[in-house]
């Protein structure tokens, strides 16, 4: 099968469990507003933030580590890398069961210690999962991988739906299943049944899973390990720099703005950042299929011709999407409520997309220092890219506002991917189209200034659209040469 061809097959199927766990969870949003009260609602926020932390820190990079080691002649990659994680998340199981009522106090939980307890599991499961999921990719299974998921995704919608809204509705009503609900249910459990969904969906999902965690016989290598995690830590390090990118904004904005406009000022950055969800969709469902599809090509000959390719590729889509999102911004921004309707959104919301398009770029690029080893790199990098986002929102936020946030956004990763280039051209260099790529994004800047002086009129804003998609598809008219290197493929 041509490489593209695969690659754009399994970003499509992948994307369909993203895109609808993605959806979904938005929907729970108004349910969770409406049901809870602000505090409430602070609490559900708060603990997932952690969750999010202790997620990267728990998986280690084990992930891109099994993709790196694993191959035909070894059979045990695969298990040392679960027995690790499982070892690990046991271990943290067990600690947080131990001292669940002294951590529930240090963070403000201690009247529902039950809440660590949840998170604890729900964790630990998903870190099992991970590596599970992270097969499925290597072995090309993208729709067992994606039926996993949305399996998992609807038991966690269904559950909340029936503890938040049917139960209260059916005990009201004196409905025929009043006498079950009042054994399983209680009203005093409140937000407790939004992790109690989510923990049951992340059983059902190890339970779907256990066939790949059975399949190969349980080995542990030593020495293999210790390759393992040597490679993987400087990832683990990236991750945590990389979620300090993509959170600390809001936390500055909390404390550097004034106490009376923070929250309302954090609650229309927090709306905005979600119009460029077209484009963060696509570039999460890409990364879902690019890593192993990396990996994959590594031994072969024309791997950086490859490489080069899918990046020019990748461009392209997300160029037109900068566009759709910026040209038919007025209708975009009807997705959001209109109290949220400000001015500053036609000017971030372009710096946010900017910034997310620069963030895919990176990915692209970071496969240099995951085939050569050098991970420590990809470490280095991510916690430049912290440092820089720190610095540029604690000089900016107090003038600017969340709109310098969005600068600081885009000027971090922007870092981010010239330093990763000026790497990449040292340690494993790929010919990427420097000018092809150059002339779409300068392209997608034109017509998106020239949509700024037609702004009510649609259909001269199509126009761009249509001129984009006509000059890339002429550009890109498939050559001999290009043909006969794909055969080779």
């Amino acid at each position: 099968m041509n490489p593209f061809k695969q690659l754009l097959s399994q970003t499509a199927t992948y994307g369909l469990s993203s895109i609808v766990g993605r959806l979904l969870n938005y929907l729970l949003v108004p349910l969770y507003t409406r049901y809870f009260t602000t505090f409430e609602y602070g609490d559900v926020t708060l603990l997932y933030a952690y969750a999010a932390l202790l997620l990267v820190a728990l998986t280690y990079g084990m992930e891109t580590a099994f993709f790196r080691f694993n191959n035909k002649s070894s059979t045990t990659t695969y298990s040392t890398a679960l027995i690790s994680l499982l070892l690990s998340s046991s271990l943290f199981v067990a600690f947080v069961f131990a001292y669940s009522q002294p951590i529930a106090q240090s963070l403000s939980f201690s009247n529902n210690p039950e809440y660590i307890r949840y998170f604890a599991l729900i964790i630990g499961l998903d870190v099992l999962a991970s590596i599970s999921f992270a097969k499925l990719r290597e072995q090309q299974k993208a729709v067992r991988f994606a039926t996993i998921r949305l399996i998992g995704i609807f038991i966690n919608i269904g559950l909340n739906l029936f503890f938040i809204v049917y139960c209260p509705l059916a005990l009201e009503k004196a409905h025929i299943s009043a006498d079950f609900i009042n054994i399983i249910y209680s009203e005093n459990i409140g937000i407790g049944y939004i992790f109690i969904a989510n923990l049951i969906a992340s059983s059902i999902t190890i339970l779907l899973l256990i066939p790949q965690m059975i399949e190969e016989a349980w080995r542990f290598d030593t020495r293999l390990w210790k390759k393992m995690m040597t490679y993987a830590l400087p990832l683990m390090v990236a991750g945590m720099a990389g979620i300090t990118n993509e959170t600390i904004d809001r936390v500055l904005l909390k404390y550097l703005l004034p106490a009376d406009i923070s929250a309302s000022e954090i609650g229309l950055y927090s709306a905005f950042y979600k119009l460029s969800i077209l484009m963060t969709l696509f570039i999460q469902t890409f990364r879902f299929a690019a890593e192993p599809f990396f990996f994959a090509q590594k031994k072969k000959e024309n791997a950086p011709l490859i490489y080069a390719q899918v990046m020019k590729y990748f461009s392209i889509v997300t160029a037109f999407i900068f566009l759709v999102v910026t040209i038919y911004y007025d209708l975009v921004i009807q997705f959001i409520g209109t109290s949220f309707h400000d001015d500053r959104g036609k000017i971030i919301v372009p710096i946010l997309l900017l910034a997310n398009l620069l963030l895919g770029l990176y990915y692209n690029l970071s496969v240099w220092y995951k085939l050569t080893d050098n991970t420590r790199y990809g470490a280095v990098i991510a916690l430049l890219g912290a440092v820089v986002t720190l610095v540029l929102n604690t000089l900016w936020i107090p003038t600017m506002g969340f709109v310098g946030s969005a600068w600081a956004t885009l000027c971090c990763y922007l870092v981010m991917v010239l330093v990763s280039y000026f790497f990449s051209r040292k340690y494993y260099p790929i010919p990427y189209p420097l000018r092809r790529i150059g002339l779409y994004f300068s392209l997608m800047l034109v017509f998106y200034f020239l949509s700024l002086q037609w702004t009510s009129n649609m259909l001269i804003n199509s126009l761009y659209i249509i001129a984009f998609i006509i000059i890339v598809v002429v550009l890109e008219q498939p050559k001999k040469s290009v043909n006969s290197s794909l055969k080779e493929v």
